[in-house]
């Protein structure tokens, strides 16, 4: 029988040559463009809005963001409480790295409640199409999807995050509703 990491290498692995074929295949138009912030000569407006102070910074980018982000979140901490469940299994392991092992265990269990709350939380707050909430080493992300978004609103959602997740920073990203 295959071992999980050979299993898993090769769902990888097909996943990879799928998505290849796929942004090979596909127009340029239809990639997620995300604004680097720099204006333009041409433009009089720029789609960035940063706040220094209270460490916001909204960008409009594409739709499909939220996919990709959800699933690489997900197989990065697949693939971290795999391993975590390896050393927890390991017979040579010691007691200590198994306790290490069981308490990040329940960071990333815990992480992921608080992501999913705050997604619930602020979806619910305003008529946002879709919310992402990302908790990555001290940085909480956090993308709406919706037409336009106010500095309020922005504050507001950090508000929630710093209640969740105490004294991070958040970096809110705006996403606007595309047709489909």
């Amino acid at each position: 029988m295959l071992k999980k990491q050979t299993v898993w290498l090769l769902t990888m692995l097909s996943l990879m040559i799928v998505l290849s074929v796929y942004y090979m295949t596909s127009k340029p138009e239809d990639f997620a463009y995300l604004d680097s912030g720099k204006k333009d000569d041409t433009e009089e407006t720029s789609s960035n809005t940063t706040d220094e102070k209270a460490g916001v910074d909204v960008q409009p980018g594409g739709n499909e963001l939220f996919a990709s982000l959800r699933l690489e979140v997900q197989d990065k901490r697949s693939m971290k409480l795999d391993r975590l469940k390896d050393i927890v299994a390991n017979g040579n392991a010691s007691a200590e790295e198994k306790k290490q092992a069981y308490d990040e265990m329940d960071v990333i269990e815990a992480t992921t409640a608080k992501e999913n709350i705050l997604e619930d939380s602020i979806a619910a707050s305003a008529e946002y199409q879709d919310v992402l909430v990302r908790y990555d080493e001290d940085v909480v992300h956090v993308h709406v999807q919706v037409d336009e978004i106010s500095k309020k609103e922005v504050l507001n959602i950090m508000q929630m995050v710093r209640d969740e997740f105490g004294e991070v920073t958040v970096n809110v990203v705006h996403e606007p509703i595309t047709e489909s």
